[in-house]
C-alpha cells in the first residue's frame, strides 16, 4: 500500500473515531429514551435497547407538545424578526457604503462577546417596566439580539459578492435603493437568507439563559424550560426525560440536514473574491 493511500486511510479512521466519541451521547440519549425503568440499573447497561418501550415517548405527547409549540413560535418569529432588521442593514453595509459603516461592523462584532445574562439582567429590568415578562414577544426579541449582530455580518459578506453592475443597471432603469433591494439583492441572496434563518432559528430554540430569566413561571415557556422542569419534577424518570430531549432536538436536526447546502454556500461568501 503505498504512503499517500495509508495516510488516508489513517486521516479516515481517526475521523471515524472522533466522529463516533462525538456522536456517541446522542446515541445514548436515544437508547435511554427507549429503555424500560426497570432495566435503568442493569449493569453493565443495556447497548441496545432489545425489550425498548415508547411510554417515555408517550408521556412526552401528553406533557410537553404546548413547550413545543412555544419553541416553535419563539423561533419562527425570531427568524422573522432577524431577517427584517439584518438583511437591510447588510445591504447598506454592503453597497451603500454610508458613513461609520466600518466602525458598526466593529461594534457588531463586540456585541457577540456580550455574555447572554448580562443581556438578561438588562432585558429583565426594561420588560418590568413595559410588562413584557413572561411573553411570547419579548422572548422573541430578546433571542434576535443575539442573532442580529451575525445575521448583519453574514448578509454584509454575502451582498458584497453581487456584481456593481446589476445594481447599477437598475438604477438606470429608475429603481431606488429599496426596490433594488427587494426586486435583485434579496432574490439573490438566497443562501445568506437560509443561513441567517438557520442559526436564529436554532439560537432561539436552544435558549435556556433568556426563557428562564425573563419567561419562568409564565403560561407560555419553551421546550427548554420543559425539560428543566421536567428533569426536576421526575427525576427517575430516564426514559421520559431522555425522549422529550430527543424529540426537541428533532426539528432542528432535519432543518439543518435540509439546509446544509445552503449554509454552506452563505457562510463561505465573501470569503473568496476575484
Amino acid at each position: 500500500m503505498s504512503r499517500s493511500r495509508r495516510r488516508t486511510w489513517l486521516k479516515t479512521t481517526i475521523g471515524v473515531v472522533l466522529t463516533g466519541v462525538m456522536l456517541f451521547p446522542v446515541y445514548w440519549m436515544l437508547n435511554v429514551s427507549l429503555t424500560r425503568d426497570q432495566n435503568m440499573r442493569k449493569s453493565p447497561p443495556d447497548l441496545l435497547p432489545l425489550h425498548g418501550t415508547l411510554a417515555g415517548y408517550r408521556t412526552v405527547l401528553d406533557e410537553q407538545l404546548p413547550y413545543l409549540g412555544t419553541s416553535l413560535v419563539i423561533g419562527l418569529g425570531t427568524v422573522l424578526l432577524t431577517v427584517l432588521l439584518s438583511a437591510p442593514a447588510g445591504y447598506a453595509l454592503a453597497k451603500l457604503r454610508p458613513r461609520g459603516g466600518g466602525f458598526l461592523s466593529f461594534v457588531l462584532l463586540a456585541a457577540q462577546m456580550i455574555p447572554g445574562i448580562i443581556m438578561a439582567m438588562g432585558f429583565y429590568a426594561i420588560y418590568l417596566q413595559l410588562g413584557l415578562l413572561q411573553s411570547v414577544p419579548g422572548l422573541i426579541v430578546a433571542d434576535s439580539t443575539l442573532a442580529v449582530p451575525f445575521a448583519v455580518l453574514i448578509f454584509t459578506a454575502f451582498m458584497s459578492g453581487i456584481p456593481g453592475e446589476l445594481i447599477q443597471a437598475a438604477q438606470m432603469d429608475g429603481a431606488r435603493a429599496l426596490r433594488t433591494f427587494r426586486s435583485i439583492v434579496l432574490p439573490m441572496s438566497r443562501n445568506a437568507v437560509v443561513t441567517v434563518s438557520l442559526f436564529a432559528f436554532l439560537w432561539s430554540w436552544s435558549d435556556f439563559v433568556f426563557a428562564s430569566t425573563l419567561a419562568n413561571g409564565g403560561a407560555h415557556e419553551p421546550i427548554t424550560l420543559g425539560i428543566y422542569h421536567y428533569i426536576g419534577n421526575n427525576n427517575q424518570q430516564w426514559n421520559a426525560i431522555m425522549a422529550t430531549a430527543v424529540v426537541a432536538s428533532l426539528p432542528a436536526a432535519v432543518i439543518l440536514v435540509l439546509a446544509q447546502r445552503y449554509v454552506a454556500a452563505g457562510v463561505t461568501a465573501g470569503a473568496v473574491k476575484d
